[in-house]
């Protein structure tokens, strides 16, 4: 087995971007095109980032076909998935998308960043954690997930789930 890709599958690499973008950039058409605050309506951004997605997408294609990816070096890691750790970083999204209704933005995020964070120390070959860095896991998740909350919330006037009614928590 080669230790970097073929062109063909980075052409497909780049292939998927593109189709990435267009499936985007086909979702931006369903979005109003008011104009909001300044001039831009709320279609701006997914319109962006599909244009750049596909941009992106046009471009590694044409690195593929035209000699693969440049000075690319050799995947590192193991040969293998460590689904195990995979587990992990798919039980945070779960339970994100799950309870965000339930026990808020700022502690669902902050549960999905523990475990997410363990699943890839896992996937690195390190010890998950004891009580001690999960602790530290989710106070830091906390610390990431508690100003952005409060800038959707507070700042752009933007609902998320709260915990409380107060639109602190």
């Amino acid at each position: 087995m080669s230790s970097t890709p073929s062109a063909a599958s980075q052409a497909l690499v780049g292939a998927g971007v593109l189709v990435v973008g267009a499936v985007m950039a086909y979702g931006a058409t369903f979005i109003s095109s008011d104009a909001g605050y300044a001039g831009v309506g709320p279609n701006a951004l997914p319109w962006l980032v599909s244009v750049v997605l596909m941009i992106c997408g046009a471009w590694l294609v044409w690195e593929a076909r035209s000699g693969g990816y440049r000075e690319m070096e050799a995947p590192s890691g193991a040969p293998r998935a460590d689904w195990h750790a995979v587990a992990w970083v798919i039980a945070g999204i779960v339970a994100n998308a799950s309870l965000i209704t339930t026990v808020g933005f700022i502690l669902s995020c902050a549960l999905c960043f523990g475990l997410a964070v363990r699943g890839l120390r896992l996937a690195e070959g390190r010890p998950g954690g004891g009580l001690r860095r999960t602790v530290i896991d989710g106070a830091t998740g906390m610390a990431i997930a508690a100003p952005v909350f409060w800038m959707f919330t507070q700042l752009l006037a933007i609902n998320l789930p709260g915990l409380t009614a107060s639109g602190w928590l």
